[in-house]
């Protein structure tokens, strides 16, 4: 059910219908989707865990995102540290209010939702338990993560991606495992959409963490 409210957010929650499911979602859209973008891949990943979509409350010509850009490729870093910072802040809130248990959170973010739950990851390091990153790229020009062990970072790259840097993935990856993330960089051979065996790896890759 889709939902307005808390800190000005509308998003969408269901709770958990898996029995023993000790695990939930935070879905976070690309640019130009909204809350229900990404429930069907939630489906895919983790049948029956709870999941929290909210949506991105920035417009670029109508389209919602989660921070501004300075042009294609160039991230606006100021908005992006303000915006993740509400960001967590109503993750925060809607976790206690639906009575998600604390670290059992992990996101699920694609382009540019992805590129915000890096920031999460290294704004807010006590949020999520880890990080699912379809196509990202690397969310600052000078990256100072904080501790992140026992986090869990799986990101997804496509080795012909026309939006993404070639190198952003890899250096992106290394600068998690500096800080101390379990990180694995999964290539697969096609451009900036989804491909199913992204699905599948991230679908395993989960399931023996939860």
């Amino acid at each position: 059910m889709t939902t307005p409210g808390i800190g000005g957010f509308t998003y969408r929650f269901e709770p958990a219908t898996a029995t023993g499911s000790n695990a939930s979602l935070l879905l976070l859209h690309g640019t130009g989707g909204n809350e229900g973008d990404l429930v069907s891949l939630a489906g895919l990943l983790a049948p029956g865990a709870a999941y929290l979509s909210p949506r991105g409350r920035v417009l670029e010509n109508g389209m919602p995102r989660w921070f501004r850009r300075i042009a294609e490729g160039v991230l606006d870093e100021d908005d992006l540290r303000k915006r993740a910072g509400e960001l967590a802040d109503f993750v925060e809130a809607a976790r206690a209010h639906h009575g998600l248990a604390a670290g059992s959170l992990f996101a699920v973010g694609f382009s540019n939702g992805a590129n915000i739950a890096s920031a999460l990851m290294m704004l807010r390091p006590g949020l999520l338990a880890g990080a699912m990153l379809f196509r990202p790229m690397l969310p600052f020009a000078q990256m100072n993560v904080p501790n992140l062990d026992g986090r869990a970072v799986w990101i997804g790259a496509g080795n012909s991606d026309p939006m993404v840097p070639h190198d952003h993935s890899a250096r992106l990856a290394a600068a998690f495992e500096a800080a101390g993330a379990d990180v694995t960089l999964h290539v697969s051979h096609g451009g900036h959409g989804l491909m199913m065996s992204d699905v599948e790896a991230a679908r395993d890759w989960l399931s023996a963490r939860i």
